[in-house]
Order: C-alpha cells, then sequence, then structure tokens
C-alpha cells in the first residue's frame, strides 16, 4: 500500500514494511521526522526516538497535532500516508531541479536498471576479481578462468548451504543427546576437579570414536560377506566352487 511512496522517500524497508508492526511503524515515524519531515529542531525529537518507551503514543498524537494531521492516532494507515504524502512534497520542494526534468519513461528506466545489480558490474575490475577470489577461497569453490562463473557457483552454494532453511537443518542434525559427566567414572583421580572434567570428556570422546570404527568395521566385514557368501556352484565336481 505504500511501496510506491517509501520507496520515493528511499526508505530502507520499502519492499516489506509491515504498517501493523509496531516496532516497524514508530521507526518509520522517527525516520520520516529525522530525514524528511524535520518539523521539530532536533534537540526536540527525543520523546519521538524513545520508541520503546510506554509514553510514545502520548508524543506520537502531540506529533501529529504539531504537523496539523487531520487523522487520529488510532487510524494508523491514515497517518501514515498521510505522512508520507507530506515527506513526498517536502522531498520535492528541497530538490525541485532535480526532479522538475523526470519524465515517467526515465523513471521507468531508472527502475529497469535498479532490477539488476549485474547490469553495470565490470568484470575486468581488479576489485570485483579480488573479490569473487576472496569469496571463493573461503567457501572452498573451485577456481574459474571466468570470474562470473565463479560468482554463480558462489550464488548457488549460498542459496542451497547457507540459507536460514539449510542452516536450521545442518544445526537439528548436530543436536545430540545431553551427558551428564558426574554419572561417568573415570577411574582414578587426578587431585584436580577441573582435570577430571576433562578427562571424562576425552574418555567419552574416545569412546565414541571407538564406536565410529567399530561402525565401519561391521560395515567392511558386511560387504565381504556379501562377496564371498553367494560363490557359483559346479554340480558336476560336488563342490562349492568354480
Amino acid at each position: 500500500m505504500f511501496r510506491r511512496k517509501l520507496s520515493a522517500l528511499e526508505y530502507h524497508n520499502s519492499s516489506v514494511f509491515d504498517c501493523k508492526d509496531e516496532t516497524e511503524f514508530r521507526n518509520l515515524i522517527v525516520w520520516l521526522e529525522d530525514q524528511k519531515i524535520r518539523h521539530y529542531k532536533i534537540e526536540e525529537r527525543g520523546n519521538l526516538r524513545n520508541v520503546h518507551s510506554n509514553e510514545w503514543p502520548k508524543h506520537f498524537e502531540k506529533y501529529l497535532a504539531d504537523v496539523n494531521c487531520p487523522f487520529k492516532a488510532q487510524e494508523r494507515q491514515e497517518n501514515v500516508d498521510w505522512l508520507l504524502g507530506l515527506a513526498v512534497r517536502l522531498e520535492y520542494s528541497d530538490n525541485v531541479d532535480k526532479y522538475k526534468n523526470c519524465t515517467a519513461e526515465s523513471v521507468r528506466n531508472d527502475a529497469t536498471k535498479g532490477t539488476d545489480p549485474l547490469i553495470n558490474l565490470d568484470v575486468n575490475n581488479p576489485d570485483f576479481k579480488a573479490g569473487v577470489m576472496a569469496l571463493a577461497n573461503l567457501l572452498q569453490i573451485q577456481r574459474h578462468d571466468d570470474y562470473l562463473v565463479m560468482l554463480k557457483a558462489i550464488r548457488i552454494l549460498v542459496q542451497e548451504r547457507l540459507s536460514p532453511e539449510a542452516i536450521a537443518k545442518a544445526n537439528r542434525s548436530k543436536e545430540g543427546l545431553t551427558v551428564s559427566l558426574e554419572k561417568h567414572l573415570l577411574g582414578f583421580d587426578t587431585g584436580d576437579a577441573t582435570l577430571n572434567e576433562a578427562a571424562r570428556v576425552l574418555r567419552l570422546l574416545h569412546i565414541e570414536e571407538l564406536r565410529d570404527l567399530q561402525t565401519k568395521i561391521n560395515e567392511a566385514i558386511v560387504a565381504v560377506q556379501s562377496i564371498i557368501a553367494d560363490p557359483k556352484t559346479d554340480h558336476r565336481l560336488g563342490k562349492v566352487g568354480r
């Protein structure tokens, strides 16, 4: 509902702003006053900036009256729309020379350019190459002569492995059982409680390594048995074998 005005004002959260979210709403009001409307002097904005105060609604209501907003404080959407309109008018009046030659076509062209962040990318720029190489080394991605190919590989890896969903899944897979060290006897006493606890941890880690080793041994035995358990039978010789 407010995206076009927020975008015109270059608000950082224009695409996902939620008027019903109390924190986002209060932060927007403060941003509009600080950056665009500037009705109060800087030293008079303290109460409005204190967005965590229980008294904030009262100060907001006074602010609406001071800027001659025709809506009540409870009419949140109407207030936001009206304040955004006021901010747009003030922004234009402050930058008439900048906007007076703007046309619908030029705005569309600017919007189209803004949709692709790589449209004006200089692939031969040393800083770009150094940045891609640093990311590739950090993510252990194989080097390639084409830096755009490397950048694409980085994007795929980030999307598949470093997305919030992938990280949450990885964290769940790392979760284990809580172990109480006091329940595991050490078998000896070092004379130091801290060393005893460290020794218990080392013993548990060693046991876990032995379990992994035993699992691999069992897997190897099963693999060998699957090969030798079904030999060819030669009935003419009356024996098992080729």
